[in-house]
């Protein structure tokens, strides 16, 4: 006799009854089977922000054409690189993705997930923000062209126009739109770094007496200068300045938007204008939007521009002082992070990595 089940014994005869924990178990398992399927399959309506190409501003494109390419002077051969950095975006509306690539790219440190509407605005109004987006592009080529020539010793001259003032300006009712501004308490204003220079010797609060011409007539406007936040005298308007380049230089770099090269634009400029060898091999990335007196301005997305740099090969990277912030504690292995103010730090910074030392140099860790 064996201990065999009898093959026609009935199956609750042969089969143990099914626990309470093993009703549990499986139920769990289909649960988590069908979120697993769930995740891989829904679309979600967010953008996922990842890094981005870079281009090296002292290269070329592959059919030899610079990337920034300058024409009107002298101009130097440069070693080492000087990548601009970008974020690419992609998004719900434009790009199918699942809902669990938005949930691994919220664990990631080399990515942001954010909704779609925070990123790209409006459905309705994203062809006004990309148009935005090219002007500003174009707009950062001038303001570094005009930054680098300064920080060379170079003023470029240049008709200040006022584009718009701002509810609390003291110039309501006294200066408008289209008025051009020749002088400054006396002082003429020739030139956009004029007008910083001349208002760097106001107190906030102080008044100030603007001549413009206006339909032709000359006419002067006095008014208090308003408190920048830090202690600086501002008229409280935007301007519109037209330059007069004394050089061309055009940027050969398609499918990028957004003011955030400036940085990297003005110091290759500076690179290939001047003799020396500044990087001496040394492979530099950065961010940062330039104004046309040289200030370094914060940008967004810069955890994944340190990526895309450290992906690219660059062992150093240039931030902007006030994104520090977001640098601390984010950035990757086998990357330097150097902390710029204005172009002066920007330049300095890769003279001091060409010659070997950095220990001068700011970081985010100590600014």
């Amino acid at each position: 006799m064996t201990n065999e089940p009898d093959p026609f014994a009935p199956v609750e005869d042969v089969v143990e009854p099914t626990t309470r924990r093993d009703m549990v178990l499986a139920v769990t398992g289909l649960g988590s089977a069908l979120l697993l399927a769930l995740l891989s399959i829904l679309p979600a309506q967010f953008a996922i922000g990842a890094p981005g190409p870079t281009f090296n501003t002292l290269g070329e494109e592959d059919d030899g054409t610079p990337v920034v390419e300058i024409s009107g002077a002298d101009t130097y051969p440069a070693s080492g690189e000087l990548r601009l950095t970008t974020v690419s975006v992609a998004s719900a509306s434009s790009t199918w993705f699942s809902l669990g690539q938005v949930l691994r790219g919220w664990v990631s440190d080399a990515r942001y997930v954010q909704p779609e509407e925070a990123v790209l605005g409006d459905p309705d109004e994203r062809d006004a923000v990309e148009q935005q987006s090219e002007q500003q592009w174009v707009t950062s080529q001038q303001s570094a062209t005009v930054a680098a020539l300064g920080a060379l010793g170079q003023e470029v001259p240049a008709t200040i126009t006022v584009a718009e003032l701002t509810p609390e300006s003291n110039a309501q009712g006294l200066l408008r739109e289209g008025d051009l501004i020749t002088a400054i308490d006396g002082s003429p204003i020739d030139s956009y770094t004029d007008l910083f220079d001349v208002l760097a010797t106001v107190a906030p609060g102080d008044d100030i007496t603007v001549t413009v011409t206006r339909d032709g007539e000359s006419l002067d406007e006095t008014f208090a200068t308003l408190d920048d936040g830090d202690g600086g005298a501002v008229m409280g308007i935007y301007v519109r300045p037209d330059f007069d380049m004394p050089i061309d230089v055009t940027v050969n770099v398609d499918q990028v938007g957004g003011p955030s090269a400036g940085l990297m634009f003005a110091l290759s400029i500076m690179d290939q204008l001047t003799e020396d060898d500044e990087l001496n091999d040394a492979h530099v990335a950065g961010t940062g939007a330039i104004s046309a007196d040289g200030d370094v301005e914060p940008i967004g997305g810069i955890r994944m521009k340190l990526h895309g740099a450290r992906d690219a090969g660059a062992a150093y990277f240039l931030a902007p002082v006030e994104n520090c912030d977001e640098v601390v504690g984010n950035i990757p292995d086998g990357l330097s992070v150097f902390a710029v103010d204005d172009i002066d730090d920007g330049y300095a910074a890769i003279t001091a990595i060409g010659s070997g030392d950095t220990s001068g140099l700011a970081t985010c860790d100590a600014s």
